[in-house]
């Protein structure tokens, strides 16, 4: 059964939201000063590198990573290509079969983003637009990702967050899909068990079904 690793790597190098610190590591203990061990520090902002968003993170008072139930985030997905279209909406959304689709993953132009400008943010990246988050909520979908830093435009209102969030669904966010092709896949992407999170860094990986 063929694995497909969809996080991407968490460095100095990696684009992060405007006004995010990024990726910190301090070494508390070094071997290669003289210490008998090698122990880090690391710094960085919950929602950095592949990570999932819980409803805290929009909603006042919302659940966190630790109130979502595991099987959200591990369980048969769909993974879909949309090409040319940077706002993703019902017009969009509706060509896709999503009749009993509990985790979507949406492949986009983003990819082109990573591949010409891999360590700068652009702010010209494809997401959900608040029409197609009501959309997702209305087909029964529990967890939606996409291949860029924010499942919303970086103009936009945070209304496809509060959408989402507000109806206890799962934004799984940062992916690389560059290397997956569309069709059915089993998902896990699981964050640490750290209380009070409004987000949290996941491992994600797709296994090919049989």
């Amino acid at each position: 059964m063929k694995i497909h690793d969809i996080s991407v790597k968490i460095n100095k190098d990696l684009p992060v939201w405007p006004g995010s610190p990024g990726l910190q590591i301090d070494r508390l203990l070094d071997m290669e000063k003289g210490d008998e061990a090698t122990v880090s520090l690391i710094h960085m902002e919950a929602h950095t590198g592949t990570h999932i968003d819980a409803p805290l993170h929009f909603v006042k008072g919302g659940k966190t990573i630790t109130d979502i139930p595991l099987d959200k985030l591990i369980g048969d997905c769909l993974l879909v290509q949309i090409e040319n279209c940077l706002s993703i909406g019902p017009l969009q959304l509706e060509k896709i079969p999503l009749d009993g689709v509990k985790k979507l993953l949406i492949k986009t132009d983003n990819q082109n983003i990573w591949k010409n400008s891999p360590t700068s943010f652009d702010e010209s990246f494809a997401a959900l637009s608040a029409e197609g988050a009501a959309y997702l909520v209305k087909k029964g979908v529990e967890l939606v990702g996409i291949d860029y830093l924010s499942i919303q435009r970086f103009h936009d209102s945070t209304d496809t967050h509060t959408i989402l969030l507000e109806n206890e669904v799962v934004i799984l966010e940062t992916l690389d899909l560059s290397q997956v092709k569309p069709g059915p896949y089993e998902l896990l992407c699981l964050p640490l068990k750290i209380e009070g999170l409004e987000g949290c860094p996941v491992r994600a990986i797709l296994r090919e079904k049989v």
